[in-house]
Formats: structure tokens, C-alpha cells, sequence
């Protein structure tokens, strides 16, 4: 049983008048990997900037080990579009989010985690002279050198290729195991959710609601074996992608609405 490290405890928030997260409830245990799947427009993105503490719901409770959530070291961002600063070598994009360490220290902590992340060789290339599958993981290190207690990924990996897309899934896991942390993922890939998650929290749509919470059966590590070859795996990509594709459409606000 893992320690409780974030909770959300009946939270709702409104944009205005478009409500965007209703009555929404959920743990994350210590080194536990969430994944938040669910369609487009159903929040995933606005509860994490609530677990980050950008944000502060209309009701209800968030907590990070019993206290508000604060921005800060103890938790990082990691997004789809690698927001890196062009005019920055990677070295000096992962030793900018070290401000509190001196120069030194921060360039010996970014080229140890650049070399975690097979980027040692490219410390001094800037973003543009690298690909999209380095770009990431030039985004990951940024984000793991901070060393957080809490990793906050909102579909990092869409922008990538299929064939980077898988390698960086594989990547992520291998890290984990390296240096372990509470992630919370989100993405629209129903594989990818079980691949990486020890639990899927499907999402319903706007309001984005948890309708259902899957425990992944699959033993770590799964990077060493095809877990998509499970007869198992079958059966729960086929329910998640039932549900996900039903409420689709019968989502009166998707575009898909009503289609068969």
C-alpha cells in the first residue's frame, strides 16, 4: 500500500460559464504513475495545473501531502510542445531551471542528467540542431534535474512520431526506475495509458468527471517484455476504448456526436 502524496477531494472548477471539472475526487500514491485518459475538452489539463498549484478550484480540496499545492521544486511540468529556450545549448536549458544551485553545481547536475537521458554528446547543440524525439527527452532531463517529488506530464509524447513515441514510453520507464517519482500523465492514447500507468482514470466529458478508475495488472518492469502481446492487454484496451469512444459520441458538444 503506498503512502498517499496527492489527493483531490470533491473538486470542482468553472471558466466563466463553461464548467471544466465537477466533483472531482482522486488520490495519487507516493512513486505512483496515473494516467488521466479521456476525450478532448475534459479537463485532463486543468487538473494538473491544480495538482501543480497554478490554479485553485471554485470547491473542494487539493492537497499535497496535506497542504495546498504550491508551485515549486518539489513538483515539474513536462509538455507537448518541450517549451525549451532556442537560444539556449541543452545544457544550459536544463541547468536554467537550477536556479538555486550555483553555476557548478547546476552544470554538474544538467550534464548528469543529460547523460541519463543519452544527450551527453549534444550538451552543447541547441534545440533547433536536435530532432523531436531529442527535443523531448532534452525537456524530460530539464524536468528530472530539478529532482521533484511530483512529475506533471500533460501529453508529452503526441507531437512525436509513432516509432519515437514508443522509444520515449520505454524511456520514461527506464528513468522511473532510476529515479523514482508520483507522476500524473495525461494523454488521448488508450496503449500508451497501458503501458505506463500503475493506474487509468478515465475521464467523462465536460464536466470532466472520473467515471472509472482501472489498476493496470502488468508486474515492472515492462520495458523488457511486449505487454501489448498479453491476451490480457486485449481486454482492457478493448473495454477503455469502448467507453472512451461512447462517450464520445453521445457527447452532444463533440464532433463526432451521434456518428456510428
Amino acid at each position: 500500500m503506498r503512502a498517499e502524496h496527492v489527493r483531490l477531494d470533491r473538486v470542482s472548477l468553472a471558466f466563466g460559464e463553461v464548467s471544466a471539472l465537477e466533483d472531482v475526487s482522486l488520490s495519487l500514491g507516493r512513486d505512483e504513475v496515473v494516467v488521466v485518459l479521456g476525450p478532448s475538452g475534459c479537463g485532463k489539463t486543468t487538473l494538473m495545473r491544480l495538482v501543480a498549484g497554478l490554479i485553485a478550484p471554485d470547491a473542494g480540496r487539493v492537497t499535497v501531502e496535506g497542504a495546498p499545492p504550491r508551485p515549486g521544486e518539489k513538483t515539474a511540468l513536462v509538455f507537448q510542445s518541450f517549451r525549451l529556450i532556442p537560444w539556449k545549448s541543452a545544457r544550459e536549458n536544463v541547468a536554467f531551471a537550477l536556479p538555486r544551485l550555483s553555476r557548478a553545481e547546476a552544470r554538474q547536475r544538467a550534464d548528469r542528467y543529460l547523460e541519463l537521458v543519452g544527450l551527453s554528446r549534444f550538451a552543447k547543440s541547441w534545440p533547433a540542431q536536435l530532432s523531436g524525439g531529442m527535443r523531448q527527452r532534452l525537456a524530460l532531463a530539464r524536468a528530472l534535474a530539478a529532482e521533484p517529488e511530483i512529475l506533471l506530464m500533460d501529453e508529452p509524447f503526441a507531437s512525436l512520431d509513432a516509432q519515437a513515441r514508443e522509444l520515449m514510453q520505454v524511456e520514461l520507464m527506464r528513468l522511473l526506475e532510476r529515479r523514482p517519482a508520483t507522476v500524473l500523465f495525461v494523454t488521448h492514447s488508450v496503449d500508451e495509458a497501458l503501458i505506463l500507468a500503475d493506474r487509468i482514470l478515465l475521464m467523462s466529458p465536460r464536466p470532466g468527471r472520473v467515471v472509472e478508475e482501472v489498476a493496470v495488472p502488468f508486474p515492472r518492469p515492462r520495458r523488457d517484455t511486449d505487454t501489448r502481446a498479453l491476451p490480457l492487454y486485449a481486454e482492457l484496451r478493448r473495454h477503455l476504448w469502448e467507453r472512451l469512444r461512447d462517450m464520445v459520441l453521445n457527447d452532444p458538444g463533440s464532433d463526432f456526436h451521434g456518428r456510428r
